[in-house]
């Protein structure tokens, strides 16, 4: 058993103690909406309950996240050099001609957050998805840490406690200059972009990340894909400024859908002469099809029988949502047994599970995606139960109330938890948090701080 509850109801119980500590929530809430911590223009939904891990959970997330890294490297790299192992995959010819572009560096996934559902009695985790293309959400998880700066409760339990956040910054930076030193084509002084849709971006932390790199002796800055330019030899900017390594960002539908635009970008990639830390090869990871190819047995031909083993207990079952790989009908009978998600989009955009549905809502979901009736194919996908943890419920409006009306309720809220890896090595976790079936920043769930207690 972790001690991950008790610290937890320690917390608690110093909050009560302080009758609600209404001002440090209110202190913490003004700290977020003042921040950069936001997502398509609004600042997230933030918690004053962090989630607080200890030694052996620190341990368990790290031989997860990295034993992970090592099979997903090992499909990458098969998937490069065995044309008939490609054809378990079903992804856009455009995309497919991306990863099998040579990227110039030993390294396969530069960043990568793996999202899970963990059972804290048991510290076994159910894999949600893979985010390596566009992996976000560091700012926020620093964010809400140093929304706690001021509080009584925190510093309470920090004086019974060791307490510390993840290094989600310059451990981030440093990694991926490393990479960019194994670059063949590397130069000194390199100009860095970070570079995607900016619609789609999460600006602030681009802008961090910039800060980051100044820090560090390098510069860095943000760039959408459509502003840029290229003579056949140099990429540059919307400032005209050459770039030399771009720390991509861009999701591939993302470049689907604007692949016209993106000539100047893709030509430089192509020809080589722009480092590209992140390359197109992570679509491999991020497209949710690798849930389904995890399981195939061209793939447990190549991985250890222990790695095996470690797939079949973690990697929920998953198929097309099509007549061909599913029963239908026993997805229209069964559905709280179900979820329901497209290959390739984030942010929880269109997944559905069967718990939050009526039966006829259900039947009408599976008829709209099923054989690829909405003009892509659909994954299905077994349902994982998110572990419940108490949480005092956030209250995007506590700035709003007197200290004594300031609402006080506990209730239970799902966990999920998102493995950040840098390079393979297992950086911290990403916690958000929701009453719901189904977590996500679109439902407005909240992020809470991520802090490891007393694992020196």
């Amino acid at each position: 058993m972790t001690k991950n509850a008790e610290y937890t109801q320690e917390y608690l119980d110093i909050v009560r103690a302080l009758d609600g500590d209404a001002p440090g929530r209110r202190a913490a809430r003004s700290f977020v909406e003042s921040s950069n911590a936001e997502l398509f223009g609004k600042i997230v939904t933030s918690t004053y309950v962090p989630r607080f891990y200890d030694k052996d959970t620190y341990e368990a997330f790290k031989y997860t996240a990295e034993t992970t890294h090592g099979i997903l490297c090992k499909v990458i790299q098969h998937y490069l050099d065995d044309p008939a192992y490609r054809e378990i995959f079903d992804y856009d010819p455009r995309i497919a001609e991306l990863i099998l572009l040579d990227r110039g560096y030993p390294d396969y996934i530069p960043i990568m957050r793996m999202d899970v559902f963990t059972n804290e009695d048991t510290l076994e985790c159910g894999f949600i998805e893979f985010n390596s293309d566009g992996t976000s959400g560091m700012t926020e998880d620093r964010t809400m840490n140093n929304s706690f700066a001021g509080s009584r409760a925190m510093a309470e339990f920090k004086s019974r406690h060791d307490v510390h956040p993840s290094d989600l910054f310059d451990a981030l930076v440093e990694e991926l200059l490393a990479i960019y030193s194994r670059y063949e084509k590397r130069v000194d002084n390199p100009r860095w972009a970070m570079v995607d849709y900016f619609e789609q971006a999460t600006m602030g932390e681009f802008r961090e990340y910039c800060r980051c790199f100044a820090e560090h002796g390098i510069e860095c800055s943000p760039q959408d894909v459509r502003d840029l330019t290229y003579d056949g030899k140099v990429l540059r900017g919307a400032d005209g400024r050459r770039i030399d390594a771009i720390w991509r960002r861009t999701v591939s539908n993302d470049l689907l859908e604007h692949w016209d635009e993106s000539g100047a970008y893709l030509d430089a990639v192509r020809d080589g002469n722009v480092a590209l830390i992140g390359s197109f090869a992570g679509h491999i990871v991020h497209d949710k099809q690798i849930f389904e190819a995890l399981h195939n047995p061209l793939t447990h031909a190549f991985l250890t029988p222990e790695e095996v083993e470690f797939v079949k207990a973690r990697v929920p079952k998953t198929c097309f949502l099509d007549d061909e790989f599913a029963d239908l009908d026993d997805v229209r009978a069964n559905k709280d047994k179900w979820i329901i998600k497209p290959t390739d989009h984030y942010g929880s955009s269109d997944v559905f599970a069967g718990l939050m549905y009526s039966q006829e809502e259900w039947n009408e979901i599976v008829n709209r995606y099923a054989n690829s009736a909405a003009g892509e194919p659909f994954l299905l996908q077994t349902y994982l139960y998110p572990y419940r943890t108490q949480q005092l419920v956030p209250c995007r409006d506590i700035c709003t109330y007197e200290d004594a009306d300031a609402p006080f309720e506990i209730a239970p809220y799902g966990n999920l938890n998102g493995l950040y890896l840098f390079n393979g090595r297992f950086a911290g976790v990403f916690s958000r948090m929701g009453p719901n079936p189904v977590i996500s920043e679109l439902r407005g769930d909240p992020v809470a701080a991520t802090m490891w207690v007393d694992c020196d």
